[in-house]
């Protein structure tokens, strides 16, 4: 199924510059404990569960849309960290799963002019500095480590050195941990060059590596909110204040894969409630789930049309040709009720989804949602089901 997916990615991104954004969720069973079997734990140690790793492929121009899927890794922890855990080769380390990842991204979008490769501070590892970026490969990553520059100094001390170069406001939206707010931010950029650390195992890898850091760091935060600091480190060049606020507004696409992971989780399929029972079984529904959630957020975020993306970025030619024809059973007689996208667009595909989920279909009221899309998704289906078995077993 994997595999597919990354097939199916491959050539909608040929010549365009794409993202591969990447992370790391993990899926929580404590619920259903004492009916599962084969589960490893999860990060608190004790709950069983496992992890999920996709890297997600987006398109890179401003708004741009979801082109699908170019893998994931999939694993169980049974052990606890080693103690000797520092000392291991990266590939015996479970952040290996980011260098695989990039890896697999970018041999799935072989056929794109440019892939930049996201990640939020777990990606910041030496080895993936070395080892990802070529011709047509970039690595953009949010620091999370106080690393040795040439000079002796440390990143962070660098960075609040450096001139402020512009002001900007920015909408961050709602997480787990603040409310969505709009943020004031501060600016700052200049090439660095990060020393290999000292404990790196490898000893292989180059001594230093040169990147380009972009700073933006909220200023005034409002009382009781931690103030927002990216440090983004890339191997784009960035020499002008338009890179830079290039380089910012690439890094918040990565939003998208928290979305990703709020609709395969709590406000979607909510797969943690899943009844399955057999830990392999369970590996097999998330890979499922991924796709559907996958699929999902591509419809809703082409549902207002700002996009020109075909349907077929997320439906087969059968799919779109059934789409027509229960579009003809949806509209209704007035302008207000007919679907105002182009036929074939990936957003006159979310009308016809959105309005078999449940949606009124007048432009004025409230946009269809995830959990709109999934029933209608759901909906679709059953009609495609039904549609294949007339043709294959009573049309002759």
């Amino acid at each position: 199924m994997l595999v597919h997916a990354a097939a199916r990615v491959g050539p909608l991104a040929a010549g365009r510059h794409v993202l591969a954004i990447q992370d790391t969720t993990e899926l929580n069973f404590a619920a259903h404990a004492r009916r599962t079997r084969g589960l490893g734990r999860v990060g608190n140690g004790v709950d069983p569960g496992f992890f999920l790793h996709p890297v997600l492929v987006a398109e890179a121009e401003a708004g741009g849309g979801i082109l699908g899927l170019a893998g994931a890794e999939i694993w169980v922890r049974h052990k606890r960290k080693r103690a000797d855990y520092r000392e291991l080769a990266i590939e015996e380390k479970e952040s290996y799963r980011w260098i695989v990842g990039a890896e697999r991204a970018k041999a799935a979008l072989a056929q794109a002019a440019m892939v930049t490769v996201i990640g939020d501070a777990e990606s910041d590892i030496y080895d993936a500095f070395v080892r990802i970026p070529d011709a047509r490969a970039h690595l953009l990553t949010r620091a999370c480590q106080d690393r040795k520059l040439a000079d002796g100094s440390g990143l962070y001390a660098y960075a609040a050195g450096l001139p402020e170069q512009d002001r900007y406001t920015l909408a961050l939206p709602a997480t787990k941990k603040r409310v969505a707010r709009t943020a004031q931010m501060a600016l700052r950029f200049a090439p660095v060059t990060i020393c290999r650390p000292a404990d790196c195992p490898d000893k292989s890898l180059a001594h230093r590596v040169t990147l380009c850091l972009v700073e933006a760091r909220e200023i005034d935060a409002p009382a009781g909110a931690e103030p927002i600091c990216w440090r983004l480190l890339t191997t784009h060049p960035v020499h002008t204040l338009a890179q830079a606020h290039q380089i910012v507004a690439w890094y918040c696409q990565r939003w998208h894969i928290e979305q990703l992971f709020r609709t395969l989780k709590r406000q979607g399929l909510q797969l943690e409630s899943s009844l399955v029972e057999n830990a392999k079984a369970l590996i097999k529904l998330s890979v499922l789930a991924l796709i559907a959630a996958v699929r999902t957020l591509q419809l809703t975020r082409a549902r207002d049309g700002t996009r020109d993306q075909p349907a077929t970025v997320a439906f087969d030619p059968e799919e779109i040709d059934v789409l027509g024809y229960v579009l003809s059973t949806l509209e209704g007689k007035t302008h207000k009720q007919r679907n105002p996208f182009p036929a074939n667009s990936l957003a006159w595909a979310a009308w016809i989804i959105a309005r078999l989920g449940g949606w009124s279909g007048y432009a004025s009221g409230r946009p269809a949602g995830p959990i709109t899309i999934l029933h209608g998704l759901t909906r679709f289906a059953g009609i495609l089901h039904g549609f294949t078995l007339a043709r294959d077993v009573y049309i002759r």
